[in-house]
Parts: structure tokens; C-alpha cells; sequence
């Protein structure tokens, strides 16, 4: 019988090249094969009975024709789940990557190896590193039957991707799973709030939770204020220092303060006289542009918000904003929920400007952004409405910037 690939990404195509496979895909109009013989395949000519294994890219939800048909689904890290490195799965709604790759700064030393959701498919890392650090999306949880991380750090969870899950309720139980699978001997760290369904649970892992930055540190040994990261990127510094302790009985803050935050996230800029922006692009929910503003709070904020929402309801942040700053804060809407942004700025009575696009957001703020104040691109939605992706968006303000 076949063994089956659903999707032509990056995860299906570092699989590929083992060849031997059946690669279905709506892109795909004809059969024909890639360059290691695989067949290609239009997603219509799969069939289950034909079919001993089947592997899909995350991003394909559970509604679709194929992962609904299949027989035999497993996720990718089922796939590698035998392999020897020892697996450390960081997940959350906020703050994985650079959690991820703090973590594989501090622990590339060890022979650690840096992939999953943060860009390198398993089948592409070498099974002879000693460690696995591993970015994992809600997606490759939910398809998983079998693997199980040795080390769990998972960050906060709070709406997102409802639209592929169905509910929040299905999102966060997702984020949940791997503890229920972990084995004695494997450790999780989680936040305190999920204590309770840990306490149900029949886990077999150590479990270290924290309610903040303070517990984090206690549990790591550190001095909190040694660390040169501020929030949001104080928790992600945090876990990766503990994740240093618990393996290596160690916690490097002078190597950990070395690393450099990447673009796109709360990234400062000044434009030629001086006025502070900031690219946090990489915002793509509510909970990431509510910790941005967060940071700015002391400040007067010209807020850039909108573009593909994924089907979250927005009231949240909109609750929030009127709640801690009401008339210290103006936005405006770009992208495909900007109509829908709008509205809901009337409803609660704040100062709302509907842009449509990011090049007339900057136009307009260009011309009010007073010394002092902060113009914020924290957009609380994807980018794929009018971009290729965040970092595409981001690269476009950066540059709207420059021109000022």
C-alpha cells in the first residue's frame, strides 16, 4: 500500500525527499512527480483504502476533504517521535519563537538543534544532535498520536486560531495535550491556571508552575533583575533559562543576555525627526498586541490594527483599550476587518481613523505623531490579506518610515 503526504509544504517536502511517496494537493491539477519520484497528485485521486500511512502539513485544518478521509493520519513529530535527540516542545500562543530560540542559544553548547514552527522541518535536522528544540504549533499537536516531548515549556494561551480548531476551548485543549502523554521522568512547565486539569490528568511529568516572571526566576536560580529583557520578553527569557537548570543545572544570564531579539517584534524605530515607531508586526492576536501596548502604556499611542483575524472576536482588546487608555490612544484600521474595527472603536467610544491600507495609516499618523509619542504597528491579526506574510508587512512600514 501507498504511504501518503497531504500539501506540498516545507514539512511534506523535507519528508519527500526519503521518496516513496504519494503527495496529494488541490494544487496539483495532473499527475506527475518531483525530482525524487514522488507521485504528485490532485487531492480528489487520494484514496483511504489504497493508503498504509498518511502525513499532513499542520496548516491543513481537520475540516478538510483529505485529513477527514484518512485512515492512518499521524502528525510529522509522530513520524520522528523514535528518533534519539532528546525533545524539548516549547508551545504557546505568544512568545514561542523567541522562547525557542533563546532556549537554543543557551543550549547549542550542549549540541542542541533549532527547528519546528520556527522555520527547519524535523526531517531536515540531524538525529545525531543531542537535543531537539522544537517550536510547536497548536496544528502538529492536534495531529499528533504518539510523540511526546521529554521537556514541555508552554507560555500563555489565549485566543487564537479558533477558525482551525473550531473553538478556543478546542485551541487550549490542544496546547494541553501533550501533557497527558509525557512520560515519568519528562518535565512540564506550565502556567499555574493549569493546575487543575493537571491534577485530572494521569501525566507522568514533573510539574514546575509559575503565575509569573518571580516564580520563573525562583525556579531558575536567577536574580530577576540581572536580566537584561523586558516584558513580553522577560517570561520567554525566563523559560529558557530554566529549561538551562532543569538539564544542565545551570542558568547562563551573561550568555543569555547576549542574544539579540529578531525583527518584527517591538522592533524601535525613529523616523528623521526623532518620533519613535514601532514595528511589532509579528503581533498577529490580541493577547500579543495587548502586551505591546503594555509596554507603552506611559505613553500617548497612534495604534495600527487590522488584517486578517482568523474569526476571533475582538472585543477583548477593544475592552481592554478602553479600560487602560480610553483617550490616551488612537487607531487605525487597515486590512480586511477594518470596517469591523471600526465599528466596534464607536462602540467603545474610541478615536478611530479607517485606513484601509498600511501606507495611508502611516500618511495620516505622519501628520499628528507629536515628540513623546509612540506610533505602534501591532496589528492583532495575520497579514495574509495584503501581504505575503508579517514579515513582509513589517519590511513595508519599516520602509514607509525611512521616507518620512
Amino acid at each position: 500500500m501507498a504511504r501518503s503526504l497531504f500539501g506540498y509544504g516545507s514539512t511534506t517536502k523535507a519528508i519527500a525527499k526519503s521518496g516513496g511517496w504519494q503527495i496529494f494537493d488541490d494544487k496539483f491539477i495532473s499527475p506527475s512527480t518531483d525530482e525524487w519520484g514522488n507521485e504528485l497528485l490532485p487531492a480528489s485521486a487520494f484514496d483511504p483504502q489504497k493508503s498504509s500511512l498518511e502525513i499532513t502539513s499542520p496548516g491543513i485544518p481537520p475540516s478538510n476533504a483529505l485529513t477527514k478521509q484518512a485512515l492512518n493520519l499521524i502528525s510529522e513529530y509522530d513520524f520522528y517521535a523514535d528518533t534519539k535527540p532528546f525533545k524539548i516542545w516549547i508551545s504557546g500562543t505568544n512568545g514561542k519563537t523567541t522562547t525557542a530560540k533563546m532556549t537554543q542559544h543557551l543550549l547549542v553548547q550542549y549540541g542542541s538543534v533549532l527547528g519546528g514552527n520556527v522555520g527547519t522541518p524535523l526531517a531536515d535536522l540531524s538525529q545525531n544532535a543531542k537535543i531537539w528544540v522544537l517550536e510547536t504549533s497548536s496544528f502538529t499537536i492536534h495531529y499528533s498520536k504518539i510523540a511526546a516531548p521529554e521537556l514541555y515549556l508552554l507560555l500563555n494561551i489565549t485566543k487564537d486560531h479558533e477558525s482551525w480548531h473550531g473553538s478556543f476551548e478546542a485551541y487550549e485543549q490542544a496546547k494541553l495535550k501533550p501533557i497527558l502523554s509525557m512520560r515519568e521522568g519528562s518535565v512540564a512547565v506550565l502556567p499555574e491556571i493549569y493546575r487543575p486539569f493537571v491534577e485530572k490528568s494521569s501525566t507522568l511529568a514533573y510539574i514546575i508552575y509559575y503565575k509569573d516572571e518571580f516564580d520563573l526566576a525562583k525556579a531558575a536560580g536567577v536574580d530577576i533583575k540581572s536580566i537584561n529583557f523586558k516584558p513580553p520578553f522577560l517570561t520567554d527569557a525566563l523559560l529558557a533559562l530554566l529549561s538551562q537548570k532543569i538539564l544542565f543545572d545551570k542558568a547562563d544570564v551573561k550568555l543569555l543576555n547576549s542574544f539579540v531579539i529578531e525583527p518584527h517584534k517591538l522592533e524601535e524605530l525613529r523616523d528623521s525627526t526623532d518620533r519613535l515607531w514601532v514595528n511589532d508586526t509579528k503581533a498577529t492576536n490580541i493577547d500579543a498586541s495587548i502586551q505591546a501596548l503594555l509596554r507603552y502604556s506611559d505613553k500617548t499611542i497612534h495604534l495600527i490594527l487590522g488584517g486578517d483575524d482568523k474569526g476571533v472576536d475582538m472585543r477583548g482588546l477593544f475592552e481592554f483599550i478602553g479600560d487602560k487608555f480610553s483617550k490616551n490612544i488612537t487607531i487605525y484600521a487597515i486590512g480586511s476587518n477594518s470596517k469591523k474595527l471600526e465599528n466596534l472603536s464607536k462602540e467603545y467610544g474610541l478615536a478611530c481613523h479607517k485606513c484601509d491600507v498600511l501606507d495611508a495609516a502611516v500618511m495620516m499618523i505622519d501628520k499628528s505623531l507629536k515628540a513623546g509619542e509612540v506610533a505602534l504597528l501591532s496589528p492583532a491579526a495575520a497579514s495574509l490579506d495584503q501581504f505575503s506574510s508579517y514579515a513582509e508587512r513589517g519590511d513595508k512600514f519599516k520602509a514607509l518610515i525611512k521616507s518620512i
